[in-house]
């Protein structure tokens, strides 16, 4: 994984000089501030297709999780990324097109995955008793799946903007700040919803081993976290902008926005809602839940 940092004039690699001449799509410097490791990208890619499967196979065939249909769609925008990465790896890092599409699936990706995060509350708040949440589980829901999509909007639109300004080589802030504020109001979103979470999981502590939930718990709250780290990282890269110290350097990219959303992804995996918690959103006490 390339941890070498790009000038503010933009990264040229010397072992990879640019196509000459520059095709329609290719900039003269690479974009990312460093040359993406295929190795990396590779590695991502495979790993998400084998989550996605899985998420596919427990949520819509096993299990039938409807109300978590957002996260395997959140996978499936990272295979997405990834894929174009590893084309900026190994064909060309100079191409926009495949940065765009990078930039754009992966920054996007985790929205639907907290989505997905945001369901898992209101479906516990159902199985361990709606006297112990601060609001209502359809009030929480719609509340976060309402942030969650002006979130997503925002994001979009940043991050499409940002690749149409870059296609052209024009001044990408103004883009680079609908994506700043989508991330912005996302970090505050899941901040809330973090806390509204912790009051209910502590009012229900004495529930959760009766409950066989207490792996299943620890598992959400890491998963929530990791992905609240994630957006963090995001926000702090965009603040600086595409010339940044976090933008420019594959190690942070690496560590802060791969690392936390596979791990996350993985004990989502392990311990799917849709075998610890149940089969509905609303479900009701005298569900049989499967195990």
């Amino acid at each position: 994984m390339s941890s070498s940092g790009g000038r503010r004039g933009g990264y040229v690699d010397p072992n990879w000089p640019p196509p000459f001449p520059l095709g329609k799509n290719d900039a003269p410097v690479i974009i990312y501030g460093y040359t993406p490791s295929f190795a990396l990208s590779l590695l991502a890619t495979i790993l998400f297709v084998l989550f996605f499967l899985a998420h596919i196979w427990q949520g819509a065939i096993k299990y039938r999780t409807w109300y978590f249909i957002t996260f395997p769609i959140g996978l499936f925008f990272e295979i997405i990324g990834y894929i174009a990465r590893s084309m900026s790896a190994k064909v060309n890092p100079y191409n926009l097109i495949y940065f765009i599409i990078q930039y754009f699936f992966i920054v996007t990706a985790p929205v639907f995955l907290s989505a997905g995060i945001y369901t898992i509350l209101s479906a516990l708040i159902h199985r361990l008793g709606r006297e112990h949440s601060v609001l209502p589980p359809k009030v929480i829901l719609w509340i976060f799946v309402t942030c969650d999509a002006v979130a997503t909007v925002a994001q979009i639109a940043g991050a499409a903007l940002i690749g149409v300004k870059q296609s052209r080589r024009e001044d990408p802030t103004a883009a680079n700040n609908i994506l700043l504020g989508g991330l912005a109001f996302q970090v505050f979103a899941i901040g809330i919803f973090i806390i509204l979470s912790a009051v209910f999981i502590f009012r229900v502590r004495h529930k959760l081993r009766a409950s066989g939930l207490t792996a299943f718990i620890a598992a959400f709250s890491a998963a929530t976290l990791l992905i609240y780290l994630r957006t963090c990282f995001r926000l702090a890269e965009t603040a600086e902008g595409l010339s940044g110290a976090l933008s420019t350097r594959e190690v942070f990219f690496g560590t802060l926005e791969f690392a936390p959303v596979v791990l996350a992804v993985l004990l989502l995996t392990i311990w799917h809602p849709g075998r610890c918690v149940g089969r509905s959103i609303s479900a009701t006490k005298n569900e049989s839940y499967v195990r």
